[in-house]
């Protein structure tokens, strides 16, 4: 989203191979493959900023999709940083550094929904979701906010297993702080999918099943198809429609999926969260004894 995108000769001077190999060095970062072919694949994505700012940004914040300096925002979108958003810093011609803001640091007319990476509709505000943080608590479950842009909405994964030395097994839940009440509630509940299915392994505290190992395909499928389920009852529209709608447009049998347990674990993430509706019933008569 940055006009001026020419490479400045800046880059090819030793002081910016310091700087990168410091930021290597200290932030620990690209140590493994798969955290290097995500650095490759949001460069190319990024194509709006030169390869080695690219790079810069998405140290400074990991899951940033789309970022632009103020003056871009305002006259090309109509939009500004928000008060005390932070500005991350690129290399520039003159400067020797410029700022550019995220898009989810800024507000102003409202972007088109394919912008967005996660998207959400619904009537949910923060006041809510703060409300479903004890109730995820006292499932031992620590909630962590992170800081982080919109490509990583979220994560869960097992702190300590249970023992017996440890009675519980307990997890840590990551939701992006800087995403909509309604994107962290699909978030939310995708990730307590994760666990309610049992792709972190068994729980009988918890009554999470011993499932045989699935592929990650399989494994975000029935993620998707849980947050899916408990979103739409919750009146929250979300892109896990869209990915669905995609899925069963281009396979045509569900033999891989387990529908027992998808909507077994929608059920046990209403429960946690006090979403459950129980229908009510009369009373029956039983031998003339009502029960």
């Amino acid at each position: 989203m940055v006009t001026n995108t020419e490479q400045p000769d800046l880059f090819e001077t030793a002081e910016a191979r310091t700087l990168l190999d410091q930021l290597l060095t200290d932030s620990r970062l690209y140590t493994q493959t798969k955290d290097y072919k995500n650095l490759l694949d949001f460069v190319v994505k990024l194509r709006n900023f030169a390869p080695f700012n690219a790079m810069l940004l998405q140290i400074q914040k990991p899951g940033l999709t789309y970022a632009a300096s103020a003056k871009d925002w305002r006259e090309r979108f109509n939009r500004t940083p928000k008060p005390n958003a932070r500005p991350l810093l690129i290399l520039w011609p003159f400067g020797p550094v410029a700022f550019v803001y995220d898009v989810m640091d800024t507000e102003g007319d409202p972007l088109p929904e394919d912008v967005a990476t996660f998207f959400a509709h619904g009537l949910i505000d923060t006041d809510q979701i703060n409300d479903f943080i004890p109730l995820v608590k006292k499932n031992n479950i620590q909630w962590c906010w992170m800081d982080a842009g919109d490509g990583n909405a979220g994560g869960i994964k097992v702190i300590r297993r249970a023992d017996k030395d440890n009675k519980y097994t307990l997890y840590r839940i990551d939701i992006n702080r800087n995403h909509e009440p309604a994107v962290q509630f699909v978030s939310l509940t995708h990730e307590l999918a994760h666990l309610f299915l049992g792709h972190l392994g068994p729980d009988k505290v918890l009554r999470v099943p011993e499932r045989p190992q699935i592929l990650l395909k399989q494994r975000e499928l029935e993620s998707e198809s849980v947050a899916y389920l408990v979103c739409a009852r919750n009146g929250i529209k979300s892109k896990s429609e869209t990915y669905l709608k995609f899925y069963v447009d281009n396979n045509t049998t569900i033999d891989n999926l387990d529908i027992y347990n998808i909507m077994r674990a929608a059920g046990q993430i209403e429960s946690m969260l006090g979403l459950t509706f129980n229908t009510k019933f009369d009373k029956h008569i039983v031998r003339n004894k009502r029960i």
